[in-house]
């Protein structure tokens, strides 16, 4: 498929995609939620990292308006949003978000459904749904309450408040804040350190992380026991030990 607006970038390890829409700030329409169902099934067929950038200064400015005006009642209940959001957050491998200007609304949604968030020093995060008559019904209403917490979400969610990039870091919302011409390095570096681990071990610990807490400890064990018959694990081990003792030999 033809990517309009998206830019996808693709190397052996990592898949960068870019919101490609300048013109209206990066707004996601129809095209880009089917683009970006593309890129997720290719990415469940051939697990790799990916990284989530915005085209122009800008994440992403929330779902395109345009559009949301003529949808009813069943384009609402249909979860257009919310489907992909919901594929970002179960990709099998981590999924970082690199937000460089304004993360409204859907823009800021789809960050939450990421695993990991870095900002630029410049960028802005809220959910300003409410003043047009909607919620923020893609994922805000219970991912900002695990991530920042009840009264932080609700000054968010409810009374229209906007998180600067150094208020995101203190509450943990985004874990790095870089200037703007740092940001893909960035992302890169955190992706690189990420990757230098098992990709299996990756996916087992992303699959457990989205269990509840009545799956536990079960599930664990059941990865646990894959993995411990790996040769993978074999051969890390080996190399860990071999490191150790060539340390204790100097």
């Amino acid at each position: 498929m033809a990517q309009t607006t998206l830019s996808v970038n693709e190397r052996a390890d990592r898949v960068h995609v870019i919101l490609n829409r300048p013109e209206s700030r990066n707004s996601i329409d129809q095209t880009m939620i089917d683009e970006f169902h593309e890129v997720c099934a290719g990415l469940e067929a051939d697990p790799k990292l990916l990284v989530i950038s915005g085209a122009g200064g800008t994440f992403a400015s929330g779902a395109d308006i345009r559009q949301m005006i003529d949808r009813g009642r069943k384009e609402a209940l249909a979860g257009i949003n919310t489907t992909l959001f919901q594929r970002v957050a179960a990709l099998p491998m981590p999924v970082i978000a690199a937000i460089d200007g304004y993360a409204l609304g859907g823009g800021a949604e789809i960050a939450y459904a990421c695993d990991f968030r870095i900002a630029t020093t410049r960028a802005k995060i809220g959910n300003p749904e409410v003043g047009l008559g909607i919620i923020a019904g893609a994922g805000a209403t219970w991912r900002l309450l695990e991530l920042v917490g009840e009264p932080v979400a609700k000054e968010i969610l409810l009374a229209g408040r906007v998180l600067t990039a150094a208020e995101a870091l203190d509450l943990r919302l985004v874990s790095e804040v870089v200037e703007p011409e740092a940001l893909l390095d960035a992302a890169d570096a955190l992706a690189d350190r990420i990757l230098a681990n098992d990709p299996a071990a990756l996916m087992a610990t992303k699959r457990l992380l989205a269990l509840p807490r009545a799956a536990h400890p079960h599930a664990d064990l059941e990865e646990q026991a894959v993995l411990f018959e790996s040769e993978t694990k074999r051969a890390r081990m080996t190399a860990f030990l071999n490191r150790s003792t060539t340390k204790g030999t100097k």
